[in-house]
C-alpha cells in the first residue's frame, strides 16, 4: 500500500511516502525549491519522493494531509489533490493530529503519553494524548493565545532576532546567562490546578507590533526605558530566564509514567528535550526528531496506515532521518564538470576516508556530502560540515569563517553510538541531535570549544547500521588521531536549509571558507 503524507503547508512544506508501512522518502520543498509559497501543494517535494521510491502518481493508494493547508477555501486544494490522484483516497487530520502520530508512530513504544506543543494550529498550541498500540486518544488540549511557542517568539523578537525562524539562537544564549530573569517569567508563565498554562496577557499590548508586542510592564520590570532594545549585558540572562520557566512548565504539563512521545515545533528545543529526560518522572522520552511542521507529513502517513488502514504497528526497526535523494557519482561527476571544476575521483571508500582524515588532521574544514539528505533541520552526517576537535581554532573558524553566526552557537560533537559513554553522558535522543548531553570531566578540555554552559553538550551518537560511512569516517579519526569524535554542523550558509544537489554542494562550498568538498567519491581542494 502506498500513502503520501503532506504536512506543513502554510510553513515549512513537506511530503512523506510510505510503503507497506515503511517511510521510505520524505523532503521538504524547501530543500528542493527557493521561495516555495504558502498554501501550495509541495509538486517538487512529492515529486522528488515519487522518484525516490520509484512510483507514479496512479499507484498511490492514499494522500493524507494536515491541517490548516490553504489559505483559502480548501476546497480549492481538494480539487487539486483530486486532479493528481484521481483514484487515491484524501484523508486529513488536525494539525495536532498530526504532530502526535509522527512522534509516537516513530517511537519504539507500544503505548505512551503523547504531548504536542507549538506555537499555533488550528486555534490549539497543545495537546496531551493517551497512545496504546495503534489508537491515539485525546486527553487535554490547550489554546492560542496561552502558547509557550507564542511566548518562544516574542521573546526571540524581543532581542532582536527574527520570531519563527531563530528561537533555536535563544536556546543557545540562554547557557551563558543567569538566573536573574527566572521569578520574571514565572510571573508571566502559571500552571493552574487542571494542568494549564496561563500567559499573563499584562505583559503585552496588543496595539504593539514590535519587540515581540510586550507592553510597558515588561519594560519596567526588566528596569530599562518602554520599547528600548535590551541590553546585550542582559540578553542571555533573559534568554534564560525563559528557558528555564518554559522547561519547568512543560514538565508539568507532560505529567509523569513509563513512556512519553514528544512533538510540535516547541520540541525541536534541544535543551527542553534534555530537562524532560533528566526531570527523573518519566523513564523514557522520545522527540520525533522533525519535531515541526514538516515532520506533520510523516504523521499524517503513519496514521492513514495504522487507524485508516487498521494496520499493526512494527517497533523493531528504529526509524530514520535519512529520507531523501542521493546522487550517484556520475550525476556528481556532470554537476563538476559543468561547472568547470579540478577535482579527483577516489576509487575506494578507504581511499576517501583517509584523505577526509588527512584533511582533517592538517586543520582543515571539509563539506561531506555522501548518501540521502536528512529530513529535518538537522546535518546527521550526510550533508555537514565537519571540523577536528583537536583543532583549536576549529569553533572560532566555522563561526566566523564558515557559518557567519554568533559565537554562542555550539557544534554538535558526531561519535559512534557504541563509544559515546566514554566521553559523554547522553541518551537515545542524541542519534537525530534532538537533545544535549554531558561531557565526562576528563574530556571536558579536550571540548572545551563546544560546551555549553558548565559541561553540556550537543552529541550526535552514529550507529553503523543506520549510517554505515559516518560511522567508520568516526573511527578511521580515532584509528589516527586517537579521537573518534568530529565537530558536526549544517552544511548550509546564510540561513538557507540544507544542501540537496550537487549543484547546491559547489555553490555553498565556493560561497564559503571551507576547504575541501568531500561529494560521493569526488574531492574539490580550494
Amino acid at each position: 500500500m502506498i500513502i503520501l503524507g503532506l504536512g506543513g503547508l502554510l510553513s515549512d512544506a513537506a511530503c512523506a511516502l510510505l510503503k507497506d508501512g515503511v517511510i521510505v522518502a520524505a523532503v521538504e520543498q524547501s530543500k528542493l525549491m527557493r521561495g516555495a509559497r504558502p498554501g501550495e501543494i509541495p509538486q517538487a517535494a512529492i515529486d522528488e519522493c515519487l522518484r525516490i521510491a520509484k512510483l507514479s502518481r496512479e499507484q498511490v493508494d492514499c494522500v493524507a494531509l494536515v491541517r490548516p493547508f490553504a489559505t483559502g477555501p480548501e476546497a480549492h486544494m481538494h480539487l487539486a489533490l483530486r486532479g493528481q490522484f484521481p483514484r487515491t483516497e484524501v484523508v486529513v487530520l488536525e494539525h495536532h493530529l498530526g504532530h502526535a502520530a509522527a512522534a509516537y508512530y516513530a517511537s519504539p513504544f507500544q503505548n505512551a503519553t503523547v504531548l504536542t506543543l507549538d506555537h499555533a494550529g488550528d486555534f490549539r498550541c497543545g495537546t496531551r494524548w493517551s497512545a496504546s498500540e495503534t489508537s491515539l486518544e485525546l486527553q487535554q488540549e490547550w489554546h492560542y493565545p496561552d502558547s509557550l511557542g507564542r511566548l518562544y517568539g516574542a521573546v526571540t523578537e524581543l532581542l532582536g532576532f527574527h520570531a519563527r525562524a531563530d528561537e533555536h539562537k535563544v536556546q543557545w544564549l540562554s547557557t551563558f546567562g543567569d538566573d536573574r530573569f527566572v521569578s520574571l517569567f514565572r510571573e508571566i508563565v502559571s500552571v493552574t490546578s487542571k494542568t494549564e498554562a496561563k500567559i499573563d496577557e499584562s505583559f503585552f499590548d496588543a496595539a504593539r507590533t514590535t519587540r515581540g508586542g510586550f507592553s510597558a510592564k515588561l519594560f519596567e520590570k526588566l528596569g530599562i526605558p518602554d520599547g528600548a532594545p535590551i541590553p546585550e549585558a542582559m540578553a542571555s540572562s533573559l534568554a534564560r530566564g525563559l528557558q528555564t520557566v518554559v522547561e519547568e512548565t512543560v514538565i508539568e504539563l507532560a505529567g509523569e509514567g513509563e513512556n512519553l512521545c514528544l512533538g510540535g515545533g516547541l520540541f525541536l528545543n534541544a535543551l527542553l528535550v534534555a530537562s524532560l529526560e533528566r526531570c527523573g518522572k518519566w523513564k523514557n522520552v522520545f522527540v520525533q526528531g522533525a519535531a515541526g511542521n514538516a515532520g506533520s507529513a510523516i504523521g499524517a502517513a503513519s496514521y492513514a496506515w495504522h487507524v485508516k488502514s487498521g494496520q499493526p504497528r512494527n517497533t523493531e526497526k528504529p526509524s530514520t532521518l535519512l529520507l531523501g535523494p542521493r546522487y550517484e557519482q556520475e550525476e556528481i561527476k556532470r554537476v563538476l564538470e559543468n561547472c568547470k571544476l579540478s577535482f579527483r575521483y577516489l576509487r575506494s571508500s578507504d581511499e576517501l576516508l583517509s584523505t577526509a582524515v588527512k584533511f582533517l588532521g592538517e586543520r582543515k574544514i571539509i563539506a561531506w556530502m555522501q548518501g540521502r539528505m536528512e529530513f529535518g533541520s538537522r546535518a546527521l552526517g550526510n550533508r555537514s560540515i565537519l571540523a577536528s576537535p583537536l583543532d583549536p581554532y576549529s569553533t572560532e573558524n566555522l563561526n566566523v569563517f564558515i557559518k557567519h553566526r554568533e559565537p554562542f552557537r555550539k557544534f554538535a560533537a558526531s561519535v559512534p553510538a557504541e563509544l559515546a559513554a566514554e566521553y559523554f553522558e547522553t541518551g537515545p535522543n542524541a542519534r537525530n541531535l534532538a537533545t544535549v548531553g554531558r561531557v565526562k570531566a576528563a574530556h571536558q578540555k579536550t571540548f572545551a570549544s563546544a560546551i555549553l554552559g558548565e559541561d553540556m553538550v550537543r552529541v550526535h551518537t552514529v550507529s553503523e547500521s543506520e549510517n554505515p560511512l559516518f560511522h567508520r569516517l568516526l573511527h578511521e579519526a580515532g584509528r589516527v588521531t586517537g579521537l573518534p569524535v568530529l565537530y558536526n554542523t549544517s552544511f548550509n550558509l546564510f540561513g538557507d536549509p540544507l544542501v540537496s544537489t550537487p549543484r547546491d554542494a559547489v555553490r555553498s562550498f565556493y560561497s564559503s571558507g571551507i576547504d575541501a568538498l568531500f561529494a560521493g567519491h569526488f574531492v574539490v581542494e580550494k
